[in-house]
């Protein structure tokens, strides 16, 4: 899209989307600066909430403005978090601020509570709640992340 996202198809939407391809990308070896990363990173960063964290309503699958929502969820906030780590800004304070809002979202059993619809079945007919998504897509995320500040810190420690 001319604002850096990507229609998603499987979950509520541009966040998914942009999310998805920017692993794709990543996968497929294309360069960070690469004008369709950064465009895909500028739109993420766009959307992010006071909060720190990332919400989208379904009605932009209609004319909703992409990647808005009146709250942030745990995993759009994930995809969020996994597109910009993908694209390299594992380092930047949008990431920082995301992460902080997963671990201050966390509740005491390790999950995250989810009430909003972020998956489609078909756009503007019926949506999914998917009760795994808001348990695998926030660990996987703060996993990632710890993971690549690991990696980091090792490289810098090494001087590589």
């Amino acid at each position: 899209m001319a604002d850096g996202s990507w229609f998603g198809r499987w979950g509520t939407n541009y966040v998914y989307g942009t999310w998805s391809v920017l692993c794709a990308l990543n996968a497929a070896g294309v360069a960070h600066d690469d004008p369709a990363m950064r465009r895909g990173v500028a739109f993420l960063l766009s959307v992010q909430r006071e909060d720190g964290g990332w919400g989208e309503d379904e009605e932009s699958y209609a004319a909703a403005p992409p990647g808005r929502y009146v709250e942030s969820t745990p995993s759009q906030t994930a995809w969020a978090l996994l597109g910009l780590m993908a694209a390299g800004e594992v380092a930047h304070p949008a990431v920082g601020r995301g992460i902080a809002f997963l671990a201050r979202t966390q509740e005491t059993d390790g999950e995250w509570s989810e009430p909003p619809y972020t998956a489609v079945g078909f756009p503007r007919v019926f949506y999914l709640r998917y009760h795994g998504y808001a348990k695998f897509f926030p660990l996987w995320a703060l996993a990632r992340y710890r993971n690549l500040r690991r990696s980091n810190m090792r490289t810098a420690a090494y001087g590589m």
